[in-house]
């Protein structure tokens, strides 16, 4: 008899091919048989109007703190995520020394919007190197299943101190850093990940360690990688990153290079697409290079006491990290409000944010007699004041203390551009960002976001494409061989959604960190239930009170 038997499911088998209505047996956490007769079941759910997929697979999150105080990585696993991927960017937190630790946390707390209080209270810190990152994981056994990164940035700090932030590497620290790369790969780490991303600052405004990495460094350390026949390098390129440099990396390591994060800009519409063009051509010669794109709009939710969105912008380097003392005359500042003009003017839509003030908007006021402006945009509000956009919102955060909350539409907000993006064959679709930006956002939910608004309302593609999208190709593209379809003798992680409702429900803001940080939370629409692993870890109602930890450290993958 089989643990499990779920009955009259449209079956969708993660390959894109049209479901079909069947039944689904489990024993022993594999997927024991799937027809119209597997077979009684010691647990039976009849499942007639749901659909059966793969668990999601989300290549790009950053729980690798969160995993140390929260094992199941709330709140994928609610949201139908059987399978997280951590380190992306190469922000990890192993390896490192006693020394780093205070650093690499305020370099997350800057670079990953992350709380500082949270960080220190909550992190157990039982390891230095990544195989002991990795066995820590592996033995405290998480809800989900998780595939690590080797991180740049940590690796870097590692082997050069602060000088991680300044300068170049050289040859000797090289080939000690390259020596980090190869342990971690014969100790299971899925590939090696990086960023130049002109954003990605750590406290204080100073770049992060990996954004001072010249060509021969990328080169030494991704061909480490390559040496192990498998794995992949994720990077989160900067606009000084060409794509000829990154197809010179694929070429020489013979590996894939995941490359983040594609997103549609109307301030430069067509920039995304050439860049997908070029990817394409690089591909055609025999260079594996994989555009990673978001199914979400990206928004972020902020306070000018830590404004993320505006960290792009030059000018704006004064006030990262900065103490409220001196925010407060800093904003005041005309030639700090005539610097960021000029910045913002000379980017043209190149930075996070582009300029458009149409689509930053009041969010929550503190003070009640304000309430009247909550919803509304910058550019309206300028323009009835007779002022620029920017000097409104520094003029209205300062009367209430820089405790307003703006959301800001950053990126995705042509659906037809995005829709064009979410079903290209050759994306990745991902970018949740689960784990960071907890304040500003929570897109852990683009996977039933994919199959509600992308496949069902949008109908940009199939709903057997929509589930290859987060199941198949994710799995094929990380090397993960015995998840991401529903066959026989696969593991059995497993969503049972209803396609008339799956969807992305909202966030709430919850204060449930370590510390009584604060943090946006992503609830689901339309899931029915979520095993790992065949054990059920949620339901229509979220994750199970007693919900076991049945998820995996992944160390296996494909070449």
């Amino acid at each position: 008899m089989h643990d499990l038997v779920i009955r009259n499911a449209l079956i969708l088998d993660g390959t894109g091919a049209p479901g079909r209505v069947a039944s689904l047996a489990v024993t022993g956490g594999r997927i024991a048989a799937i027809g119209s007769d597997v077979g009684a079941g010691r647990r039976e759910i009849d499942a007639e109007g749901l659909a059966l997929m793969p668990g999601i697979i989300d290549g790009h999150t950053h729980y690798d703190a969160q995993l140390t105080w929260d094992p199941f990585a709330d709140p994928s696993p609610q949201l139908g995520v059987t399978t997280a991927v951590i380190g992306n960017c190469g922000f990890t937190i192993a390896p490192c020394r006693p020394a780093d630790r205070e650093l690499t946390m305020r370099n997350l707390t800057q670079v990953e919007g992350m709380s500082l209080e949270a960080l220190q209270t909550g992190i157990r810190w039982d390891f230095e190197s990544i195989p002991q990152y990795m066995d820590m994981l592996q033995a405290s056994r998480p809800g989900v299943n998780i595939a690590a990164f080797a991180g740049h940035s940590a690796i870097r700090t590692y082997v050069m101190g602060e000088d991680a932030h300044r300068r170049a590497a050289t040859d000797d620290e090289i080939a000690r850093m390259t020596d980090i790369v190869r342990e971690a790969m014969a100790h299971g780490a899925v590939g090696f990940a990086s960023s130049t991303n002109e954003p990605h600052n750590g406290w204080g405004g100073i770049p992060m360690p990996s954004r001072l990495a010249d060509q021969r460094e990328m080169l030494a350390l991704t061909g480490a990688m390559g040496e192990s026949g498998r794995g992949l390098f994720m990077l989160t390129k900067g606009g000084t990153t060409s794509i000829a440099q990154l197809e010179e990396i694929a070429q020489r390591s013979r590996r894939p290079v995941l490359i983040a994060a594609l997103f549609h800009n109307e301030a430069d519409p067509q920039r995304v697409f050439q860049e997908l063009d070029a990817m394409q051509a690089a591909r055609d010669r025999g260079h594996a290079l994989v555009p990673q794109v978001s199914a979400c709009p990206l928004t972020m939710d902020f306070t000018l006491r830590s404004a993320y969105v505006f960290e792009s912008i030059p000018a704006w380097k004064a006030a990262i990290g900065a103490p409220e003392s001196t925010l407060l005359p800093l904003y005041a500042s005309a030639d700090f409000r005539a610097a960021v003009k000029a910045d913002l003017e000379r980017q043209k839509g190149r930075g996070l944010f582009n300029g458009d003030w149409t689509r930053m908007r009041v969010s929550q006021v503190v003070r009640p007699a304000n309430a009247a402006l909550e919803g509304r945009n910058l550019q309206s509000l300028a323009e009835a004041a007779g002022v620029h956009p920017l000097d409104w919102m520094l003029d209205f955060a300062l009367s209430e203390d820089l405790g307003t909350e703006f959301v800001g539409e950053l990126r995705n907000t042509d659906p037809q551009a995005v829709g064009r993006l979410v079903a290209d064959p050759a994306t990745h679709v991902s970018l949740s960002d689960a784990g960071a930006h907890l304040t500003f956002l929570c897109d852990a939910a683009f996977g039933l976001h994919t199959l509600g608004y992308w496949a069902r309302e949008q109908r940009a593609l199939s709903l057997p494409a929509a589930v290859h999208k987060l199941t198949g190709h994710p799995a094929a593209l990380f090397g993960i061989a015995d998840r991401g379809l529903l066959r026989e003798g696969l593991a059995a992680d497993l969503l049972l959604f209803d396609p008339a409702t799956v969807g992305r429900g909202r966030n709430r803001r919850l204060h449930d960190l370590p510390a009584g940080a604060s943090r946006l939370r992503g609830e689901g629409q339309g899931v029915h239930g979520v095993w790992v692993n065949g054990e059920q870890v949620a339901d229509g109602d979220g994750l199970l009170a007693d919900a076991p930890r049945a998820g995996q450290l992944l160390r296996a993958f494909a070449a």
